[in-house]
């Protein structure tokens, strides 16, 4: 484009294309340059205006001209990476247009829940059913506010009960939680390992408990089954996420079945989240682990027990997210891309949150269902 003797622009780019296309079309001249007195005048007049509204020529009212088709550019652009986004990520957008993610940000700040004192009239109430993932393990569950690991299992004050001191009752309680934390958290004790710190707590002097959990670790079954008091898993074919696991529940102290006895009773639940121990595997599978034990403390002078150790006298287990009729010893999460084997799970689907009431009350027969993990 040709400029005038000011080195300013002659000709707009409008007049420019204009001509251009008239060439193509061979009609109409070239446009022709100001002359030097049309210059002159326009200079005049440039000089003598003063009543331009202010800011005319300023800074952000220049940059905000722009070249037809560069808005439109930009907003494309912008649609482009966003298209993009929704392929590689489009959770992303689902979550905002569902809400799921403001409820996952109001689960994050929700603070951790009181201790449990006493047994909850109703289950947990529904949260948005989140999938877990390997960054956030316990995403979508009521467990995401429950107590890290032996953080969970808190003890009640200690008292005389049934005729046995509260020192006894208080050693006791303090035996009963290392038991648990031995038997369900211990990181060795879950990958398999013999769980040799919760066997020494137990008295050797109950000697049906011992040897029948001798047997069952040696040689696992459907009658003699470790998983009904340690939690274990084979890590040859899962692991878990990350290093926490949590924990809910309760422990209380009854009068006994006769006098100068008291049961210590322990009421908790523990979800661990697991992966496929195969390269590469992402998919997180949460299985809840509630147990239900009672230690009987008993006078020395009256019973034949063993001073600081723990007589088991009953227990109770409900695994849930875990494989029927498999008693190997191991917890087995089911996986999307595992093949169907065993028994198909049927009756109505059991919440395994739900901790107000007992294990055995309304317990289906046989494989159940589960409504969530």
């Amino acid at each position: 484009m040709g400029k005038n003797d000011d080195n300013q622009p002659g000709v707009s780019d409008e007049e420019w294309a204009r001509f251009m296309e008239q060439a193509a079309q061979g009609a109409g001249g070239a446009p022709k340059e100001p002359s030097a007195r049309a210059r002159m005048v326009t200079e005049r007049l440039r000089a003598t205006q003063g009543q331009e509204p202010p800011g005319w020529r300023t800074g952000p009212a220049w940059r905000e001209r722009r070249r037809p088709g560069r808005l439109g550019a930009v907003a494309a652009v912008v649609a482009i990476a966003g298209l993009a986004l929704i392929a590689v990520r489009p959770e992303l957008v689902i979550d905002r247009l569902t809400g799921r993610a403001e409820a996952r940000e109001d689960a994050r700040k929700a603070g951790p829940l009181a201790a449990e004192t006493d047994r909850p009239t109703a289950p947990p109430p529904s949260v948005d059913p989140d999938r877990p993932t390997l960054q956030d393990p316990f995403r979508g569950s009521p467990a995401l506010q429950w107590a890290d690991g032996a953080a969970g299992i808190e003890l009640p004050e200690a008292t005389a009960v049934g005729g046995v001191s509260k020192e006894k009752i208080a050693e006791t309680l303090q035996n009963a939680k290392a038991f648990l934390v031995a038997a369900n958290l211990d990181p060795a004790v879950l990958k398999g390992e013999r769980p040799e710190a919760a066997l020494a707590l137990l008295d050797p002097k109950n000697t049906e408990a011992s040897e029948h959990l001798e047997k069952s670790l040696a040689q696992p079954g459907r009658d003699q089954d470790p998983m009904n008091l340690f939690t274990r898993y084979n890590p040859a074919e899962v692991k878990p996420v990350g290093e926490v696991v949590k924990v809910r529940g309760r422990m209380w102290v009854e009068a006994g079945k006769e006098q100068g006895q008291a049961d210590v009773r322990l009421d908790y639940s523990f979800v661990y989240p697991l992966v496929k121990a195969a390269p590469g595997a992402d998919q997180v599978e949460r299985t809840i682990v509630r147990r239900e034990i009672t230690f009987t403390v008993a006078d020395p002078r009256k019973w034949q027990v063993t001073a600081g150790r723990l007589r088991l006298s009953d227990h109770r287990v409900d695994l849930a997210n875990s494989a029927c009729e498999v008693y190997d010893g191991y917890l087995h999460p089911g996986f999307d891309a595992d093949p169907a084997a065993g028994p198909t799970p049927s009756g109505p689907p059991k919440d395994p949150y739900d901790r107000s009431k007992g294990i055995d009350e309304g317990a289906p027969e046989g494989c159940g269902t589960v409504s969530r993990t």
